[in-house]
């Protein structure tokens, strides 16, 4: 019996066993499916980088795009070529790459070194799924000189989950150019294809070449072994033609192989053997806006100060301590002051009545301006009798009030500790634009007049000289400001060189213009103590939609004169419309007090656009330093901890053979939040401007204070991107 019940004991666990699975497969036919598929493959959270410092194998591209928002800087260097490249994925689908490139010995010039710049664009046909690989479709250099030029389309697909450990990777692909020169299968969309022309002048497109000429095939594998080791292994379609006609080095092998060690989360490094003779290195670094290098710590908000029930002390709220409004206005100043300072704000204005309380302030701390608004708003409720409902919270930027936005207590109180406190809270607040002042309210007296100063060290860059690519100045600045009243300034700034050789250059400018720009290095080494800028300006809102700011001095290192700015902007509004006028006279190569003969009335007429996904627009119609006229198309991406990333081009009625090398002015922005970095709270940001050319066509006056970018960030698209933030 014993061994009887046994047996039905293990029947009934083995049918149980059998029910539960078919049911689990039954109930959930997704998760058997998904567990297979992560079997079948794994996508990496980012690809590696090639030598051109964009996703893929070793010298050939991948199929791959890299996460959204990502930002590259790759370093390459093998055969006598370094490759320096930025690169960055501007949508899910579409990167850019920006690449200077050095190649010692190629006899193009009369350099030892032929430097080039280019430009690359690729678009993410299909992401990669269960089946079917990533495909990517690439024009490297296509707006170039042309010595890297190549189109491409390529096919990645990842297996892992497999009896090797790791993830392994495949790269299937056919090239056209520098991708096709080596192992030709064809010509399908035509054999004519123009030959790289080093006197051509760059920056046009180059759309009589895409796509044509010899076919070629490339493939590669990668073997990621663990979290820290790789190895590539590539068939590469280039047969790099120029670089072996003059003996830059010796191309013994259509084969590549290399390894690969992530050093941190960003940086990446390999070492590698290619084309039979050359050992080659490759430094990546890969940043991504939206995972901070060093996590962001804000203090912890006190809690919000909660009314006791209208029922339990009626009392409470009565309005009758607002009866004299200029003495409660007053009184909630005095009590905020304080208590705002604390949170590193500053209290500009204040007016009370029985039931609303509007605050002007300004945020002196934190890079989110909704942070502000959410410690605002807990100070007025510490202080502020029971009757006052309706909080309206002004940030104001050097006079200028950004917005209005409007929270009503008992939904503060009521919203703290809900699930979806954000959301909830937007629901019900209101966001408007704010009046220019405020009549009758108390002003915070201590901030007029006021003094500030710093002292601290320069850094000054030059890029892309042939005989030196990267020129550096430092030294030491001294920043002064005044404000003898609200929207008053009176600022300058000195600065004395230690070191540097930005100005040792025996380059001449070739121009044909007026020497706007291209007498930069005259500047650069006129003299070790200047004066960069000494102004007077001043700002105010004529009306609740509108802004503007007149501003006379020396205005930057080249110029001085006058300028004047109005702004169109609703809170609201995604869309905004500017008029800029400027009359200046060039300075003194020595950046002191004095002036040369050269004069111009110069202006703009602008449209901005805040497109969905962090994507501002704007268009600049008008007059430039040389005198020429056109407009200047810019698209910047920010994000919501105030990353940006940008690119812009102008074009005019001066002539490409008149503007020269680079055919038209265009440039990549780039600005990081110091917090990002330091993981607090901190409202500085720095930035730089990279220009593949720097001429006299398309240059535009280099204005302190211009307005949209001073109140936007507390206009409502910019608060909605950060609305999380009024808890924090």
């Amino acid at each position: 019996m014993p061994g009887r019940e046994q047996k039905m004991i293990r029947r009934a666990v083995h049918r149980t066993t059998r029910i539960l699975a078919i049911g689990t497969t039954v109930a959930s036919p997704s998760f058997l499916a998904a567990q297979d598929a992560d079997a079948v493959f794994r996508t990496p959270d980012r690809p590696s980088l090639n030598f051109y410092g964009a996703a893929g194998l070793i010298d050939m591209p991948s199929g791959e795009a890299m996460p959204d928002g990502q930002f590259t800087v790759g370093v390459s260097s093998f055969g006598g070529q370094t490759r320096t490249t930025l690169t960055f994925q501007a949508m899910p689908r579409i990167s850019a790459s920006f690449r200077y490139s050095g190649i010692d010995g190629l006899d193009i010039d009369g350099r030892d070194t032929y430097r080039d710049r280019s430009f690359d664009v690729r678009f993410l046909v299909n992401r990669e799924g269960r089946y079917l690989p990533s495909v990517t479709v690439g024009l490297q250099d296509f707006a170039g000189t042309g010595i890297y030029a190549g189109e491409f389309v390529a096919a990645t697909k990842n297996f892992s989950g497999g009896r090797l450990p790791g993830n392994l990777k495949a790269t299937v692909g056919v090239g056209w150019g520098r991708f096709g020169s080596s192992g030709s299968i064809g010509t399908p969309f035509g054999e004519d294809r123009p030959s790289f022309d080093s006197s051509t002048r760059g920056g046009e497109l180059s759309t009589d070449q895409w796509f044509r000429g010899q076919m070629a095939p490339f493939a590669g594998l990668e073997w990621q072994l663990n979290d820290k080791w790789g190895l590539k292994a590539e068939y590469s379609s280039d047969a790099y033609d120029a670089e072996q006609a003059d003996g830059v080095f010796d191309r013994d092998s259509r084969f590549n192989f290399g390894a690969e060690y992530q050093v941190s989360d960003s940086i990446r490094v390999g070492g590698y053997y290619l084309y039979g003779s050359e050992i080659g290195v490759n430094l990546a670094m890969q940043l991504n806006p939206k995972r901070p290098a060093s996590a962001l710590r804000i203090a912890a908000p006190r809690p919000y100060d909660v009314r006791p029930a209208r029922r339990v002390d009626p009392q409470a709220y009565n309005g009758d301590w607002a009866a004299s409004q200029s003495g409660a206005s007053t009184a909630v100043r005095d009590a905020l002051v304080p208590l705002l300072e604390a949170e590193g704000l500053v209290l500009v204005e204040t007016k009370t009545t029985a039931s609303t309380t509007e605050v002007r302030y300004t945020n002196e701390r934190y890079g989110a301006t909704t942070v502000s608004v959410g410690r605002v708003a807990r100070a007025m409720a510490r202080v502020l009798p029971a009757s006052v409902e309706t909080f309206r919270i002004v940030p104001v930027v050097d006079n200028l009030a950004q917005s209005a936005i409007v929270l009503r207590r008992s939904d503060l109180e009521a919203l703290e500790t809900h699930p979806n406190a954000s959301d909830a809270l937007l629901a019900v607040a209101g966001i408007d634009s704010a009046a220019p002042n405020l009549p009758g309210g108390a002003h915070n007296e201590d901030l007029f007049p006021a003094f500030n100063w710093s002292l601290g060290p320069f850094i000054e860059q030059s890029y892309f000289d042939p005989d030196e690519p990267v020129r550096v100045d430092g030294g030491i600045r001294l920043n002064l400001s005044y404000q003898p009243a609200p929207g008053w300034t009176v600022a300058g700034e000195v600065r004395h060189r230690l070191f540097g050789n930005v100005g040792d250059t025996d380059r001449e400018s070739d121009s044909v213009l007026p020497r706007v720009r291209t007498n930069a290095p005259l500047y650069a080494r006129g003299s070790d103590t200047m004066l960069r800028r000494l102004y007077v300006n001043r700002q105010w809102k004529p009306a609740p939609d509108y802004y503007a700011r007149m501003t006379a001095g020396y205005l930057e290192k080249m110029y001085g004169g006058a300028s004047a700015e109005v702004l169109w902007k609703p809170a609201t509004s995604r869309l905004a419309f500017g008029v800029e006028a400027n009359y200046v006279k060039q300075r003194d190569f020595d950046q002191r007090f004095g002036f040369q003969d050269y004069t111009v009335a110069t202006g703009h007429a602008s449209a901005y656009y805040e497109f969905d996904n962090g994507f501002i627009g704007q268009l600049d119609v008008g007059r430039y330093l040389a005198g020429d006229t056109g407009a200047t198309v810019t698209l910047e991406r920010e994000f919501d901890n105030g990353w940006k990333v940008g690119g812009f081009f102008t074009l005019t009625d001066v002539s490409s053979d008149d503007f020269g090398e680079g055919s038209f002015d265009k440039g990549i922005t780039l600005t990081i939040p110091v917090e990002w970095f330091v993981g607090r709270s901190d409202r500085r940001k720095f930035g730089t401007t990279i220009r593949p050319v720097l001429r006299d066509g398309g240059a535009r006056l280099s204005v302190p204070n211009r307005l949209y970018d001073q109140v936007r960030s507390g206009h409502r698209n910019s608060l909605v991107g950060n609305w999380s933030g009024v808890w924090e």
